[in-house]
């Protein structure tokens, strides 16, 4: 794999992040002293540039996964820049060990605003939905802004990131794979991500096949109760919430359910996202029942997103 590693390394010839020595790691880091996070993949310590802004620096363990998952986050992302994707800014090579350094995000993961219970982390509708249409345009951009499409295969709130203004921005591109761009078709032996925000298709093949519809249904993860409470003509409950801030829930629950359609033709485009996020909420349609009764595998945790009851618009 470390050869892997450096072959990978020395065919790209336009690579923009900085190659660093460990001994700079090592500084920058101050002895690894300050540890952000740890995880399957390795441990993120708080790091600082020379010149003076701060990164976070994702030390990658030994296994083989780990090899690939550093091939894969510098060939993604060390390709691109977009306001929603992370940057990475450097990386660190030589065996053992792997590094990545990424610019510092000071407000941490979307995960812990919408899942902590504590009361100490509020964050407003207005500000939840301004993520939204961030994290939609970033996978919009990653479909068709670049000249190759990247499909990111593990989209959960763990993996957006929230800089100082609150703009989200992916990280953790480490399941991710590039396909040409006239590539409609992805084709994968395994299902991956995490579970809970895989899309059924990449279990159930009579579903449909496994395209950039993927990324679709995991934005679109969002509690399954929702749909009961809207097809009943219930309002969710929003203590003391004025009538703009109902519109903007409601907007965002009827497009998470478009996207967790099951059938990936019955999903919308993030191109249509993004349209129907803008847009006004009176021009959305309840879609279908996301899931079937019946259905042998039910994610659970959060879901979202969708439109139009004509699978065709949303190509």
């Amino acid at each position: 794999m470390y050869d892997a590693v450096e072959e990978f390394l020395q065919s790209q010839i336009n690579l923009i992040p900085i190659r660093y020595s460990y001994s700079e790691i090592r500084k920058m880091s101050k002895g690894f002293k300050d540890k952000l996070g740890e995880g399957g993949y390795g441990s993120i310590y708080r790091g600082k540039l020379k010149s003076g802004p701060l990164v976070a620096i994702k030390m990658l363990g030994n296994s083989k996964a780990n090899g690939q998952e550093f091939i894969n986050e510098v060939a993604t992302i060390g390709r691109i820049h977009h306001v929603n994707v992370v940057q990475l800014i450097g990386f660190y090579a030589e065996e053992p060990k792997h590094a990545l350094i990424y610019e510092f995000m000071p407000n941490g993961s979307l995960e812990k605003y919408i899942f902590s219970r504590e009361e100490s982390i509020p964050i407003s509708i207005e500000k939840i939905f301004e993520i939204s249409l961030g994290v939609a345009r970033g996978i919009e951009y990653l479909y068709r802004g670049c000249d190759v499409q990247i499909l990111h295969f593990d989209i959960k709130p763990h993996n957006i990131l929230l800089d100082e203004n609150f703009i989200p921005k992916f990280s953790d591109f480490g399941l991710a794979k590039i396909y040409p761009t006239n590539d409609s078709i992805v084709s994968l032996t395994t299902a991956r991500g995490t579970l809970g925000y895989i899309a059924l298709e990449l279990f159930y093949k009579n579903i449909g096949v496994v395209s950039y519809k993927a990324n679709v249904y995991s934005f679109g993860m969002f509690p399954t109760w929702v749909y009961g409470q809207f097809s009943k003509g219930n309002d969710i409950e929003l203590e003391d919430a004025l009538e703009e801030k109902k519109k903007i829930v409601k907007k965002m629950i009827i497009v998470a359910l478009w996207c967790i359609q099951m059938k990936p033709s019955d999903r919308p485009s993030m191109k249509k996202i993004v349209e129907m996020l803008e847009g006004e909420v009176e021009c959305l349609q309840m879609p279908s029942k996301p899931f079937l009764s019946s259905s042998p595998v039910r994610p659970t945790g959060d879901v979202g997103d969708n439109l139009n009851s004509t699978s065709s618009s949303f190509q």
